[in-house]
This record gives C-alpha cells, sequence and structure tokens, in this order.
C-alpha cells in the first residue's frame, strides 16, 4: 500500500492524466509525468516531467526508478518499451497489448463469450472485397492499430466504396454495421485483492467520431442489457488481471449487448463521476494504483448531462456557471481545432433535500 507522498508515475501527458494527477493529489501523493509532446496539459499539475520519446529506454527506466507505483492515461503507449519494466507499471501492459490490435481484441472477446459485430482482417485490398460481399454493406473499415475518437475509420455504404479504397497500406479490420438502439460505457474499478465495483452506466452520443453527451441515467434497454454486460467486462478484468479502471464500450441492441471496444483507462464517458459520484473513476483508480481501499461507486444525483468542449467551444465554456449545479473543467490546451476535446461540462440535479 502506498503511503501518503509516495510518488505515481503518468504514461501519457494528456487530460485523462491531468485528472489523474489532480486525484492523486488530493490523496497525498506526488505525480510524474511521461510523455513525448512538450506541451503537456498533464505536466502542468504535476511534480517532475520526462519529456522523452516512448522509445528511449533509459529515460522510461530512469522515470520508473523515481516512481513508488506508475500507470498510464493513453492506451496507444508502445508496449515493446515497456517490457523492461512491464512488471513495476500497474494495470499490467498486457491490457495495453490486448486493446492495442483491434483484430486481437474482438478475438479475445470472443473467447470470453463476449459478441462484437461481425469482422474481418484486412491486409490487401482483394480481402476487402470479399469481406464487403461476405459481411454486407455498410460497414466500417479501422485501422487495427492507433486508432481513436474517428481517426483511422472509414465508412464504406456500398460495395462501390470498398473497390475506391485502393490505398490501404496497413492492416485493417472491416466490421459490419451494427442496428443499435443507443450506446454505452461499462466502467469498473478492480482493485489489487480481486474486488470490482461498477458506476453506473451513462448512454453516450457520438457526433463525428467524439464522445458528445453522455447522460444518467440510461435508457431503458441500456439498464436491461448491464447485467450481461458487466459480466463480460469483469470477465475481461479478470482474464487479464486488470488493477485499475476499465471501460468496454457497447451497442444495446434487439438481441442484446454487442460489445464494441475496450479502453484500457479512466474514460471520457466516465468525466461525470467527478461530481455526480461518491468517488470518481479518477480517484479510484489511484487508489486501486496505489493498493488502497476502492471508494463507493454509487451515483448521487437523480439526472447526469456531460458534455464535451470540442474545438473554439471553449472560449465561452464559462458562461454555463450561471446554470445551477454547473461544472466545467478545462484542460488547459492552448490550441482549439476541430474535433479537439478542450473540455466539458457536467450538469447535475441533484434528490431534493428533506428538513424533516
Amino acid at each position: 500500500m502506498l503511503k501518503p507522498g509516495g510518488t505515481i508515475g503518468i504514461l501519457g501527458g494528456g487530460q485523462l492524466g491531468r485528472m489523474m494527477a489532480m486525484s492523486a493529489a488530493q490523496l497525498g501523493f506526488q505525480t510524474v509525468i511521461y510523455a513525448p509532446e512538450r506541451d503537456s496539459v498533464a505536466a502542468k499539475v504535476s511534480g517532475d516531467f520526462f519529456c522523452n520519446t516512448w522509445d528511449d529506454t533509459a529515460a522510461l527506466s530512469a522515470f520508473v526508478q523515481q516512481c513508488d507505483a506508475v500507470t498510464w492515461e493513453f492506451e496507444n503507449v508502445p508496449v515493446g518499451p515497456l517490457a523492461p519494466v512491464a512488471d513495476r507499471i500497474t494495470p499490467h501492459p498486457r491490457a495495453l497489448e490486448t486493446a492495442q490490435d483491434r483484430l486481437a481484441e474482438k478475438q479475445f472477446v470472443e473467447e470470453l463469450g463476449g459478441t462484437p459485430a461481425a469482422y474481418a482482417a484486412i491486409d490487401t485490398h482483394e480481402e476487402l472485397m470479399r469481406a464487403a460481399e461476405r459481411i454486407g454493406t455498410p460497414g466500417i473499415l479501422k485501422t487495427r492499430r492507433d486508432g481513436y475518437d474517428g481517426k483511422g475509420q472509414w465508412r464504406i455504404g456500398s460495395v462501390r466504396d470498398a473497390e475506391g479504397l485502393r490505398a490501404l497500406d496497413v492492416p485493417a479490420i472491416y466490421e459490419g454495421f451494427v442496428e443499435f438502439s443507443a450506446e454505452f460505457s461499462v466502467i469498473l474499478v478492480r482493485g489489487k485483492d480481486g474486488e470490482i465495483r461498477y458506476w453506473d452506466s451513462a448512454e453516450n452520443v457520438h457526433e463525428n467520431g467524439v464522445l458528445a453527451h453522455s447522460t444518467l441515467p440510461a435508457s431503458d434497454i441500456i439498464i436491461a442489457q448491464l447485467k450481461p454486460a458487466r459480466a463480460l467486462a469483469a470477465a475481461i478484468a479478470q482474464r487479464l488481471d486488470y488493477v485499475g479502471v476499465l471501460t468496454c464500450e457497447f451497442f444495446a441492441t434487439a438481441n442484446g449487448p454487442v460489445f464494441n471496444e475496450m479502453a484500457p483507462r479512466v474514460h471520457n464517458s466516465g468525466h461525470w463521476t467527478i461530481e455526480g459520484a461518491v468517488t470518481s473513476q479518477f480517484e479510484n483508480h489511484i487508489r486501486a494504483v496505489a493498493g488502497l481501499p476502492l471508494g463507493d461507486t454509487a451515483t448521487t444525483a437523480q439526472h447526469v448531462v456531460m458534455n464535451n468542449i470540442v474545438g473554439k467551444a471553449a472560449s465561452n465554456a464559462l458562461e454555463v456557471l450561471g446554470q445551477p449545479d454547473t461544472h466545467v473543467h478545462l484542460y488547459g490546451k492552448k490550441q482549439a481545432r476541430d474535433g479537439r476535446k478542450m473540455g466539458h461540462v457536467t450538469q447535475i440535479v441533484r434528490p431534493a433535500s428533506s428538513n424533516a
């Protein structure tokens, strides 16, 4: 168990690391950031900062030696350079290795009894054409690695669209389109002793591949599908011996939950937990990494809406502060560009208080 004053290292320097560092400080821990980008919003609220490339093994070793515990906030941290220090990192990088390859991830989930969308591995244009014919269109072609927030994805509306994509030069995966009623996330935290706790699942709405809104309570179809979705998320965590916050995204369909993808980290759709739950996802991740008892994940509000602040909308984000129980989080990013997450706003409706 990490004692107050201990140091937690965070691989990655974005807003998730920033909010993790702030929760760590609340518990009396120091944080150190490792990221290749000089302009790190996480480093601005942390202590030391290692600004080095991911393949700088000497710098990584020095970083780990300075820390009592190490975690990450970014699922695309390269796994190879972490091998010499993997046993010092929580959760173990095997979770990164699984999540970073969409094909391996889907096969892993199927082994555990989960249901992903129909898919096919794509290495050549001919394989894409066969997949579009077999699985059908519409569908989505995704790079097997490095895509997130809609990046590295192409919608295939017809076989003719597939015919036009001849410049494919990286391993990819083709997924059939899923007819769904809603999207949701299962976010859990697993402690070092194997205990698992869940937050309530928000209903998610995406715009242009980027999460726009998360709302609680979720619709009835989501609530009806939480039991099997949670069971799959727990099976993933247990098979990986995962410690910390794990997110699994699902489509709610007429035939039950369809697995979309896992994010081995705190997640955008869980930002509402900062004000809307007894213990936020960020604090519970730090607790798990530090070997501390997990906090209560119960929702403390009747209704919660989290809206992402994207691009130039950040310039007037503070204007909403006059609204009741409204909380603005700006991430300190300097450049606002289309599709870039600059912050989020959480609006809360609390249960009526009683004077009885």
